[in-house]
């Protein structure tokens, strides 16, 4: 059975993308500080270890332990806002974490490493949409800045020790297990809002739009780029359209029977009005599709929420 070392794995898209490994029958082992993560979202097959990766002795631990063939890393300091007003945090985990892993991953001789980057945050406001890999990078914000600096670090880790990489730019993901308090993820958000009878802030006019990808679509594209036979490889994970903010809050608002109206308030500097993603070279190089529309992913999203609030 080959290994899997997972940074991330108790959080949203970590978890998703374990449970979808341990279905293909992969070993998998779990690193997670359980700072926005919940261990019962680690599949139970799955060994775990609580541990930072800014931590490198304590990585290099792990390793020596699993023998892993393979790593993916989804650990990550992820609130774009945050990153604004503490840009030093948001590197030391991103970059400096992702450096502790890189290091690992060639000591320890892992064959394969795939990398969670960001297609909302790299490429900043787009000049073309929708937008494709070769677009300029110019982020708005660290957190941006601090996806891009991780993909060029495993580009010299693969020139120069031979680390085969492939990094994921993901669009807006979501699904169940996604945390509200990550400041991440507004259909997460604004259900968690309406659900509990609050009102949620919409920032600028709600006309900003965003690329909404499901969850299990983007563990499967996970899984493909670990599987496929590419290698030094930057793919955008999308669903290839726009959906406005204003829309998805009028979406969930109807789903929970809310008649609460959203707080408005000033845009913030450093996110952008409209994106989505050319999605066409994850296509053609890993098959990779969605398969989950956008408000058949919003209803499982809603109903999931409302299932948890219901078991507390």
């Amino acid at each position: 059975m080959q290994k899997i070392l997972v940074t991330g794995g108790a959080g949203f898209i970590g978890s998703a993308t374990a449970d979808f490994l341990a279905e293909k029958g992969f070993g998998i082992c779990i690193v997670d500080n359980l700072f926005m993560g919940k261990k019962e979202n680690i599949p139970k097959e799955a060994s775990f270890y609580k541990a930072d990766i800014r931590n490198k002795a304590s990585l290099e631990k792990i390793f020596a332990k699993e023998k892993p063939d393979f790593a993916m890393h989804f650990a990550a300091h992820m609130n774009l806002r945050q990153s604004i007003k503490n840009p030093f945090f948001n590197a030391g985990v991103n970059v400096t974490g992702t450096l502790n892993l890189l290091e690992a991953c060639k000591k320890f001789s892992i064959k394969k490493i795939i990398l969670a980057s960001s297609g909302g945050a790299v490429y900043g406001e787009p000049l073309e949409l929708p937008v494709p890999e070769s677009h300029t990078l110019q982020p708005l914000s660290p957190y941006g800045a601090s996806k891009i600096a991780v993909e060029k670090y495993a580009y010299s880790y693969w020139k120069n020790f031979g680390l085969d990489f492939v990094a994921l730019r993901y669009a807006n993901v979501f699904g169940p297990r996604q945390n509200p308090k990550s400041g991440a993820g507004i259909i997460s958000i604004f259900s968690e809002a309406l659900l509990h009878k609050k009102k949620p802030f919409i920032f600028g006019s709600g006309e900003q739009t965003r690329d909404f990808v499901f969850s299990r679509d983007v563990a499967e594209a996970n899984f493909l780029a670990l599987t496929k036979k590419t290698k030094n490889r930057i793919f955008n994970i999308g669903a290839g359209k726009e959906v406005s903010v204003n829309r998805v809050f009028g979406l969930l608002k109807n789903f929970f029977g809310s008649g609460k109206e959203a707080i408005r308030k000033p845009e913030i500097a450093g996110e952008v009005k409209r994106i989505f993603l050319d999605n066409s070279l994850a296509k053609e190089e890993l098959g990779w599709v969605p398969k989950t529309g956008f408000e058949e992913g919003m209803k499982i999203t809603a109903e999931w929420f409302v299932e948890k609030n219901r078991k507390k």
